[in-house]
């Protein structure tokens, strides 16, 4: 019988240690001495056992799943979701874009990745017979203010590699887009749509055809170490689900838990900041008669004072076009209607200084997100300084999504990648993804792969 303990948990140990110092200064790492409860299990054949679960049944989670099943098919693996389906939240709820890494800092790994991704997801697209679309982007410049960051934009993605980037003016913006108006625009013609959606559910079928299993319906509540036995332990972590989920044993633990990751995190010693703060983004929809106002992707010039990019016009491979979003606190983890909300997760959130020093700063840009949350008008009013022609009557309320945003203490989003082990007796055992900002979804095979190769040497596998 399962008996009862609290462990102490100490000694740290540092997963930049095991990834080295390219890593150290690449990505963020957050470790804390705590205290974790913890039941055992004894190892017994009646617990099915894996070498590796990957926790999460998104993107990313699915992507690292298919990669370490590819590097090492002699390796038992299993994926544990908690919902009924894959890509229940933000990989089959996001805006669908295959973006060109035109953005990020110039040496980040968040574009090193991007730019990766774009040409692996478009390979796997073909090879797999997934559709996608090479549609483009245009960033319009709409002040003479914004020219002046559009060209910093430029540098940007030609140190990015960014392939066939160029600055146009306004009589090419509307050779482009014969709807926009624009003094100036980057235009990127690779970037394109996918139903990602789609490709995260190909990733699981992949990973199945390669021997791979995957529990749906397996809500992660606990990690705990699994008790000695005469034999010793071969399966040093089990993995509790709530109800009624049969527990798992497993050699080592990969978490992609996106909105969950803090959470998740927590339970297996680590700091439980940066802490993962939910953001709404509501979208409209150009009604189908109206959908030849936009041909591809047309994006505002980043604000480098707000922290969100702002109102996008954004075509959908099933033919839609969602034009938006904004960005306002959700009041659920998982929360996508106006209304939605969690007592916990509206606590969390709110009790944060974190997230009360970010409202403090962008007081007024957050109360302008959420009046056209509200009001429709004032959506199409901003969209209008790109497509003059819109009007309120070529719009109807669209879908939401929720991103998961890590946010520190001192109120900054945390904008690149965040890996954790932990501390203590599972540190050496689990491997977190803390954190993959947008572009996750665009990055995901480059991001697998990473993780997949940092697994191989934090594990010895």
């Amino acid at each position: 019988m399962a008996v009862p303990v609290t462990i102490q948990v100490g000694g740290v140990k540092r997963f930049a240690e095991a990834f080295g110092k390219e890593a150290m200064t690449r990505c963020s790492f957050a470790f804390t001495r705590t205290h974790i409860h913890n039941r055992t299990y004894s190892s017994t054949s009646t617990i099915p056992s894996y070498d590796i679960v990957i926790v999460g049944g998104g993107v990313v989670g699915l992507g690292t799943a298919r990669q370490l099943a590819l590097n090492h098919p002699q390796l038992k693996l299993a994926v544990v979701e908690k919902e009924n389906i894959l890509a229940a939240h933000q990989s089959g709820k996001n805006s669908g874009v295959i973006h060109a890494g035109i953005y990020y800092t110039p040496g980040s790994l968040k574009a090193k990745l991007c730019v990766d991704g774009l040409n692996l997801t478009y390979k796997y697209c073909d090879e797999n017979n997934i559709p996608y679309k090479k549609c483009g982007k245009l960033i319009v410049a709409t002040t003479p203010e914004e020219v002046s960051r559009l060209d910093n934009l430029y540098d940007r993605g030609q140190k990015n590699n960014v392939k066939d980037l160029k600055i146009v003016g306004p009589e090419e913006i509307r050779e482009i887009e014969p709807n926009c108006r624009g003094l100036r625009a980057l235009h990127s013609p690779h970037t394109g749509i996918v139903d990602w959606g789609l490709v995260t559910r190909s990733y699981g079928k992949t990973f199945e055809n390669l021997g791979g299993q995957i529990y749906t319906n397996f809500e992660v509540k606990e990690f705990t170490a699994t008790k000695e036995d005469g034999d010793g332990i071969q399966y040093p972590v089990t993995i509790l689900g709530k109800e009624k989920s049969t527990p798992l044993q497993s050699k080592f633990v990969i978490v992609c838990g996106g909105l969950y990751s803090d959470r998740l995190a927590k339970m297996s010693g680590c700091n439980p900041e940066p802490k993962i703060v939910p953001f709404r983004g509501d979208y409209l929809l150009l009604k189908p008669e109206k959908r030849d106002l936009v041909r591809g992707n047309i994006y505002p010039v980043p604000n480098p004072l707000f922290p969100f990019l702002g109102v996008h016009f954004t075509p959908r491979i099933d033919g839609d076009v969602w034009l938006g979003p904004n960005a306002v606190l959700a009041f659920k983890r998982e929360g996508y209607k106006l209304l939605d909300f969690n007592f916990k997760d509206f606590v969390d959130a709110a009790s944060y200084r974190g997230l009360r020093k970010l409202a403090m700063k962008h007081l007024a840009y957050g109360i302008g997100e959420m009046y056209r949350g509200f009001n429709i008008r004032a959506t199409v009013k901003q969209l209008q300084k790109f497509v003059p022609s819109i009007t309120i009557k070529d719009v109807t309320r669209g879908p939401s999504g929720v991103r998961a945003q890590a946010l520190d203490r001192d109120g900054q989003l945390v904008d690149d990648f965040v890996f954790d082990s932990g501390e203590g007796e599972l540190a050496s055992r689990m491997l977190h993804v803390r954190n993959a900002p947008s572009p996750a979804a665009t990055s995901s095979l480059a991001i697998a792969k990473m993780v997949a190769d940092k697994a191989k040497e934090n594990f010895e596998l």
